[in-house]
């Protein structure tokens, strides 16, 4: 029987995003991801619920978020979820579920230059299927 991971969030950039490289020097970026829901409790009272997500991109794409992403800006990030352990300094289990970017897209505009630059370029680009 055939399986699919796949995720697709649209929310807005947590912080700015770290890049580093991995020991074979592939770059790689990570960065945090918050999505919004509201809803009606059963009282009638609206809330907001925020979820927080991992992202990790790499290669080009990597770079590329490095380059052009900033806290706030709102995204567009499709890829597939992996879970990964590892034992912290005291010796106890870690677990943390992220996103594999494959294709990262900015929904908004920014006043910089830059940012402009690429963004318009790369509208063009998504609006053929393009990733980022």
């Amino acid at each position: 029987m055939a399986s699919l991971n796949k995720v697709m969030i649209i929310g807005n950039v947590g912080g700015e995003p770290e890049m580093r490289f991995s020991p074979d020097g592939k770059p790689v970026t990570s960065f945090r991801v918050a999505t919004n829901r509201l809803y009606t409790t059963p009282e009638g009272e609206r809330r907001q619920e925020t979820e927080w997500f991992n992202v990790v991109a790499w290669g080009k794409l990597a770079e590329q978020c490095n380059q052009f992403l900033t806290k706030g800006r709102l995204v567009y990030a499709e890829g597939r979820l992996r879970t990964r352990s590892w034992d912290d300094q005291s010796g106890q289990r870690r677990y943390r579920t992220e996103i594999i970017a494959e294709r990262v897209t900015f929904l908004d505009r920014r006043d910089s230059s830059a940012s402009e630059d690429m963004s318009e370029s790369k509208d063009e680009e998504s609006s053929s299927d393009l990733p980022f």
